[in-house]
């Protein structure tokens, strides 16, 4: 079993930034795939960025190209997204996600973090 546990999230202006982190335990974390996601009220989780299992090669939606970052410490099993320059549009509950070995981006993932709460107010 794999948790993730994610932080961060908070209230920002339009065009600052924020950082979010996601906690992982339970297995290996250099071999699992790890996603993030966002999700906006009413509506399915969209895809945001990925980092592969085997080079941590990185892969983003094109709205937040530019602009966000995710990155992964495999000493302390921690994922992050650096979000810069946020825009309104961004105003969302964001997830963590993981699965084994290589992914996609759309998964299947089976492991997801419960979700933290970033609002941008313009």
């Amino acid at each position: 079993q794999v948790q993730l546990v994610e932080s961060g999230g908070g209230l920002v202006e339009a065009g600052g930034s924020l950082r979010l982190s996601c906690a992982t335990a339970g297995r290996t974390f250099s071999s699992y795939t790890m996603a993030w996601f966002r999700q906006y009220p009413g509506k399915e989780r969209e895809f945001v960025a990925r980092i592969t299992w085997s080079d941590d090669s990185t892969y983003y939606t094109d709205a937040v190209k530019g602009r966000f970052t995710i990155s992964r410490e495999h000493t302390t099993n921690t994922l992050y997204l650096q979000m810069n320059s946020l825009k309104s549009e961004d105003t969302a509950v964001y997830h963590c996600a993981s699965r084994f070995g290589p992914g996609t981006n759309y998964g299947p993932y089976p492991y997801w973090g419960q979700g933290t709460q970033v609002t941008v107010s313009s």
